[in-house]
């Protein structure tokens, strides 16, 4: 398995989950497995997996000392930096608009 726990070898059989699905979302499940070369199982435990792993990323708590959270605050608070050649790009019209 690779360091972020996400691997193509498959699953060893163990536990069975039972999906009921509209034949249209299985067909189209398939055609995505078979350009990856996978079987529809693969495909559907990659992703899943893969997707599991995303949400939980993204639910993280982070836990900061007294002195750190008092720096993290105070770096929210602080006005942004100058920056003049960003602010002239912002300034511009998109090419779409030309």
């Amino acid at each position: 398995m690779s360091i972020d726990g996400l691997s193509n070898v498959p699953a060893r059989r163990g536990t069975t989950i039972n999906l009921r699905i509209e034949a249209e979302t299985r067909d189209l499940i398939d055609d995505a497995a078979s350009v990856l070369g996978k079987t529809r199982t693969e495909f559907m435990i990659d992703t899943a997996r893969h997707h599991a792993i995303d949400v939980l990323l993204d639910q993280r708590l982070f836990v900061l000392d007294d002195a750190r959270h008092a720096a993290f605050v105070a770096a929210l608070d602080a006005p942004p930096a100058e920056r003049p050649r960003l602010s002239a790009l912002m300034g511009r019209n998109p090419a779409w608009e030309r």
